[in-house]
């Protein structure tokens, strides 16, 4: 793999990465098949170093998974802008994380079933009076017919970057160059 351009920019830190993907919503799965790349946004959740999400059993995104094809996964926030007098220098303040592996499908019903109560907790968090039933992951189907699959993806490669936010540089909409901050 190809190590990260900007070295100086790498978070190491892994209680900082798990926080960061335990609170972030949304998540873009890349794939790859004969008709070029495919980008997925999809709601996860990060449990015990892995990602897991869920999706229906029928559809390109099933279908190149089902394969075995390498995915990348892609998790970013961006926190403001930060202006320079120098405008090469303006630059985002940003965290993201990025793994890489193999997706495998969740074949054990109890699996499935805690891996969905934990999206449910995310989520919607006390909103479902009861625990999912397992015969509801087991049984659902959607309006097209199609089961409800999960996936988990078991990072080969996990690497995470962050620009910090400097409050002193971040842009204030209607800020201009030369007039307060930043000159």
């Amino acid at each position: 793999m190809q190590e990260m351009r900007k070295h100086m920019l790498a978070c190491h830190d892994q209680e900082k990465i798990d926080c960061f993907l335990q609170q972030m919503h949304v998540g873009f799965l890349g794939l790859s098949d004969s008709d070029g790349p495919y980008v997925i946004p999809v709601n996860f959740i990060w449990h015990e170093g892995k990602i897991y999400f869920h999706g229906a059993e029928a559809g390109r995104k099933a279908k190149i998974m089902s394969g075995g094809a390498p995915a990348c996964f892609t998790v970013c926030e961006e926190q403001a802008i930060m202006t320079d007098p120098v405008p090469a220098h303006t630059s985002t303040a940003y965290m993201s994380v990025m793994l890489f592996g193999r997706v495998q499908p969740i074949d054990d019903l109890h699996e499935r079933t805690e891996v969905m109560q934990q999206m449910l907790n995310k989520y919607v968090p006390g909103y479902f009076r009861r625990p999912l039933a397992s015969s509801h992951v087991e049984k659902y189907r959607s309006k097209l017919g199609s089961r409800t699959v999960v996936y988990c993806l078991s990072p080969d490669v996990l690497t995470a970057k962050e620009n910090p936010l400097d409050q002193k540089r971040r842009f204030i909409s209607g800020q201009q160059a030369g007039k307060g901050r930043n000159e």
